[in-house]
């Protein structure tokens, strides 16, 4: 990165449809445990989903819980999570100085939806409307709630990135902490996309929500078979600090965010566009000082869908595909895993991956038992399982979403 700050992750907090923290995450991904399962929401009826299940009341009351929202609850469980594992001396720390900055897909949708089923009972008499709604539906909810969990009086905001969100959360608290606005950043991405039947019921009607008689093979990314999304629920945070003032406290350092970069397709709602997400890619390494060749894993975003797995793999060959010399790269894919956690996606694939710095092994892309060969890598693809033994000192993130906004991430090995 051409800053001369350099930013370290010393934390990961986490909740995905297979493991509520780092190593159970991992575990699940190094072993092809899927947490991908049957699913049912009103008004749409019975579906597949990657659903969590983390222990809400940990970090909070029962009632604050009740009061707040299903992605405040995700928010808290993870910052909470990344503090404890970071080390970081809590609450001693200046609270003032520690910033939250999570991606969000959308945010309110669920809060609103309940609220009008719930009316129904009373005859849609407004006097039972929620006097939670607002606070439970503004956009900086989740963040808000983080603070007023953990008592941290610096800032806090959401980005809405569509599915780059998780991405764009990481970008945020690098940025806010090279400016020197923040000494902590709790970043990352969450989502409680699974609870609004809006979500389900828009992607059926782009042909575009997955279905399989086994939940675990539904989603299938660069599948001939593929189908389609499997929508997730989830979070990661990452707490990030300056290098430097990790290694004064003597944190244990997880990675390095080297290099960032999003851009915009600026050319349609939903298709993805390659040329743009190549640029994205190349602007990323650019910024790192870093070419294809130090790339040692990409995470690609692959979605399941037929089109938006096609488009990346075409950007994937225009950035990669120039003679590497012996080099390999590895691709790999967790959705296959848990389905799509929308605006957490990006950080929990990241999350997946760092522990490759440290136990040299490549996670496989499950259900790629057909790969469609307008699929096809300028490198491994890693399908079906593990890898032992890759030496992996860089991670290239990718992550894209609707409205054309793609985001790439790329971490090194400390």
């Amino acid at each position: 990165m051409h800053s001369a700050v350099r930013i370290a992750i010393t934390g990961v907090g986490l909740t995905a449809p297979n493991g509520n923290n780092l190593e159970e995450f991992r575990a699940s991904l190094l072993n092809g445990v899927s947490g991908v399962r049957p699913y049912s929401i009103r008004y749409f009826g019975d579906t597949l989903a990657g659903v969590c299940d983390f222990d809400v009341t940990r970090y909070q009351k029962r009632k604050d819980a009740r009061n707040g929202t299903r992605a405040g609850s995700i928010a808290i469980y993870c910052a909470n999570e990344a503090i404890n594992y970071s080390g970081l001396r809590w609450p001693s720390a200046d609270l003032s100085r520690v910033g939250v900055y999570l991606g969000i897909t959308e945010h309110g949708n669920v809060e609103t939806e309940s609220e009008i089923h719930n009316l129904r009972q009373f005859d849609y008499d407004l006097r039972y409307w929620s006097h939670f709604h607002n606070p439970r539906t503004v956009a900086n909810s989740p963040a808000g709630q983080v603070t007023v969990n953990l008592g941290i009086t610096g800032p806090h905001y959401t980005i809405g990135g569509a599915c780059a969100a998780g991405n764009l959360g990481i970008m945020q608290g690098a940025q806010q902490l090279m400016l020197g606005e923040v000494d902590a950043a709790l970043a990352g991405g969450v989502s409680e996309s699974i609870h609004t039947f809006g979500i389900f019921a828009g992607f059926q009607s782009q042909n575009a929500l997955a279905c399989h008689v086994e939940p675990e093979r539904a989603s299938r990314p660069f599948d001939q078979q593929r189908n389609g999304i499997v929508i997730a629920e989830g979070g990661a945070i990452f707490m990030l600090e300056r290098y430097d003032d990790a290694v004064r406290r003597g944190a244990a350092v997880l990675g390095e965010i080297v290099g960032y970069a999003c851009n915009s397709d600026a050319n349609d709602f939903v298709l993805p566009d390659a040329a743009r997400q190549t640029e994205c890619i190349k602007a990323a390494l650019r910024r790192a000082d870093m070419t294809p060749e130090d790339i040692d894993l990409v995470s690609t975003h692959a979605t399941g869908t037929e089109l938006g797995d096609i488009r990346e793999c075409q950007a994937l060959n225009m950035a990669f595909g120039e003679a590497r010399g012996d080099h390999q790269v590895y691709f790999n894919n967790t959705k296959s895993f848990i389905g799509h956690a929308m605006g957490a996606a990006g950080a929990l694939e990241l999350a997946g991956n760092l522990p490759s710095f440290e136990d040299q092994a490549v996670h496989p892309s499950i259900n790629l038992e057909h790969p469609d060969p307008q699929c096809k890598l300028p490198g491994c693809l890693v399908a079906g399982r593990t890898l032992p033994n890759i030496q992996v000192n860089t991670i290239l993130n990718n992550s894209f979403g609707m409205l054309g906004i793609n985001s790439v991430v790329l971490v090194k090995k400390p």
